[in-house]
C-alpha cells in the first residue's frame, strides 16, 4: 500500500467566522473562505482545475459550489460522510493531486444550520432499525455522549463529582483558547463552577459540555509538494490522511463498554504509521479534535494514544493540553468555542494547524510547532466514522 506522506501540500486556507451568520447566506460563506483562500495562495479561480464540497445538510450537488464560485465546466464533487465530511472532501483532493490528475484543487466545506432551527436534539435513529428503539423517540447527540461519560466514570472508579470536574476542566480549557480567537463563534473564557453548575442536557453533560449548533465554512487549496515552493515559502504538507468506517459493533456486541470508539483507534493507529509517528504524544505539536462534547475528547485522546488508558485526567489536572503544556489540545477553542457547521468542522480544525505551523496565531501561539493532528468523529460512539488527518513542516 502507498502513502501520501509529503506528497500533497497546503498552499493556501481560507475560514469564514463562525457563528449565528443571519448576515450571510451559504453561498456568502463559501464565497469568503474561497476567496481567502485564493489570496492566500497567490492563486485566481481560474487556476483551480477540480473541486471537491464537503457538506450535510445545506446542498445537494457539486453546483452547491460551482454556482456561487461559478466553477464553470470544471470537475466539482459534493462529499457526506457525517461529521468526517469536511475532512473527506480534503482527502479526496489530496488523493487526485497525489495521483498526478490535477495540479491545483479547492476542498471546501460548510453548513448553515442556524436557519434550519435545527437544535441537535432530535431523534436518531439507530443503525438498521430505520427507527428510534428507546420509546419511540431513538437517542439525542447529548444522550449517546453521555454513556461515555457515565461508563467512563464507572470504569475506572470516578465518583459523579470527580468525573463531573474532570470534563469541566476540558471545557474550561476550550473556552479559554476560543476567546483568543477572532473567528470563534462563543469568545468568552468560563470557570469551572459555571460548568458544574449550568443547566444538565444529559447527565453528566451540562450546557458548557455540548458544542452549538452554527453556521461556517473552511477552504483549502492543494498541490503536488514539489510545486508547493512556487506557491508559497511556507507551505504545510500533509504527512497522513485516513478514514475509518464501523460497521456498528458497538451495537451488536456485548463486551462494548462505551469507554473507546474502534473507529478512532483504528484511523489514529493508520495515520500514525502512514506519518512515521511511533510516539504521538511526544512527535504532535498540537492536536485539534471532536469535542462535540466534553467526554469525547477525553476519550479521543485515550483511544489515540496520547494518554494512558483510565488516566486522562491526570494530564487534564497537569495541565498538559493547555496551550503551554506537553501537548496544546483545542488552541483555536475546539468545536466547544466554533460550535458544529457539520461541513466545514474538519477543514476548519485544518486552518488551524495551517496557521500555527506557519507562526500566523498571535497571542495563542505555540512555539516552534512542527506537526499538527486533526480528528473528526461522526455518529454515535457505538457506530462511527472517523477520520484522523496529519499535517506538518
Amino acid at each position: 500500500m502507498q502513502s501520501i506522506k509529503d506528497k500533497v501540500a497546503i498552499v493556501g486556507m481560507g475560514c469564514t467566522k463562525f457563528g449565528e451568520r443571519w448576515d450571510a447566506s451559504a453561498d456568502d460563506m463559501i464565497i469568503e473562505a474561497a476567496i481567502e483562500a485564493y489570496q492566500d495562495a497567490g492563486i485566481e479561480q481560474k487556476d483551480i482545475q477540480a473541486a471537491w464540497v464537503g457538506t450535510m445538510f445545506s446542498g445537494d450537488t457539486g453546483r452547491t459550489l460551482s454556482e456561487p464560485l461559478k466553477l464553470n465546466y470544471i470537475p466539482v464533487t459534493r462529499v457526506e460522510n457525517m461529521c468526517a465530511t469536511g475532512s473527506d472532501a480534503m482527502r479526496n483532493a489530496a488523493y487526485a493531486v497525489a495521483a498526478g490528475v490535477y495540479d491545483v484543487v479547492l476542498a471546501l466545506g460548510f453548513d448553515k444550520l442556524k436557519d434550519t432551527g435545527w437544535a441537535g436534539l432530535g431523534d436518531v435513529p439507530f443503525p438498521g432499525t430505520g427507527r428510534g428503539i428507546i420509546g419511540s423517540q431513538g437517542m439525542s447527540g447529548p444522550s449517546a455522549f453521555a454513556l461515555l461519560a457515565t461508563a467512563y466514570f464507572a470504569k475506572y472508579g470516578l465518583s459523579p463529582a470527580e468525573g463531573k470536574r474532570m470534563i469541566g476542566m476540558i471545557s474550561v480549557n476550550s473556552h479559554r483558547n476560543g476567546a483568543k480567537h477572532p473567528k470563534a463563534h462563543l469568545r468568552r473564557e468560563v470557570t469551572i463552577e459555571q460548568v458544574l453548575n449550568a443547566p444538565i442536557i444529559a447527565w453528566p453533560l451540562g450546557l458548557f459540555d455540548c458544542c452549538g449548533v452554527t453556521d461556517g465554512a473552511a477552504a483549502a487549496i492543494l498541490v503536488r509538494a514539489e510545486d508547493a515552493k512556487n506557491f508559497r515559502a511556507d507551505p504545510v504538507r500533509i504527512k497522513a490522511l485516513q478514514i475509518s468506517v464501523g460497521q456498528s459493533q458497538g451495537f451488536s456486541r456485548s463486551d462494548f463498554d462505551y469507554t473507546s470508539v474502534y473507529e478512532t483507534v483504528h484511523a489514529g493507529k493508520r495515520a500514525f504509521a502512514e506519518a512515521g509517528i511511533e510516539n504521538p504524544r511526544k512527535e504532535l505539536s498540537m492536536a485539534q479534535v471532536h469535542d462535540c462534547f466534553s467526554i469525547t475528547q477525553a476519550v479521543i485522546l485515550e483511544d489515540l494514544g496520547i494518554s494512558p488508558r483510565g488516566r486522562i485526567k491526570e494530564d487534564i489536572d497537569s495541565g498538559f493540553f493547555e496551550l503551554t503544556g506537553g501537548l496544546p489540545v483545542q488552541t483555536d477553542g475546539g468545536l466547544k468555542s466554533f460550535g458544529h457547521p457539520i461541513g466545514a468542522t474538519g477543514l476548519r480544525m485544518m486552518y488551524e494547524v495551517y496557521k500555527q505551523i506557519q507562526g500566523k496565531c498571535a497571542e495563542r501561539q505555540l512555539k516552534n510547532p512542527k506537526m499538527g493532528l486533526t480528528h473528526n468523529l461522526g455518529g454515535f460512539p457505538a457506530s462511527a466514522t472517523v477520520s484522523c488527518c496529519i499535517a506538518g513542516l
